[in-house]
């Protein structure tokens, strides 16, 4: 089992994609941030979506991914919305 599934939101989907793109651990994923991880993934998985922008935020954040503040849900959506 990955050690990023210990984080919010992180099953082990996305914790098998986030690896693939060489983030293995979250003190990576920290220092990535959430939109640059997830570049990293989409160039992998050219479908990722939108919930996994919001859960890679909820997981460096410490939250479920339905708790983030509406104003930053709104910044990842236009950011996922940049790179279709």
């Amino acid at each position: 089992m990955s050690k990023l599934t210990t984080l919010p939101n992180i099953g082990e989907t996305l914790a098998e994609k986030l690896e693939k793109a060489g983030i293995e651990d979250e003190k990576k994923l920290k220092v990535l941030g959430s939109e640059k991880a997830f570049l990293l993934i989409k160039e992998i998985d050219p479908k990722a979506s939108l919930n996994n922008l919001y859960s890679i935020e909820g997981a460096i954040q410490g939250v479920k991914s339905a708790l983030l503040s509406k104003e930053k849900k709104d910044e990842l959506k236009e950011f996922f919305q940049l790179c279709q």
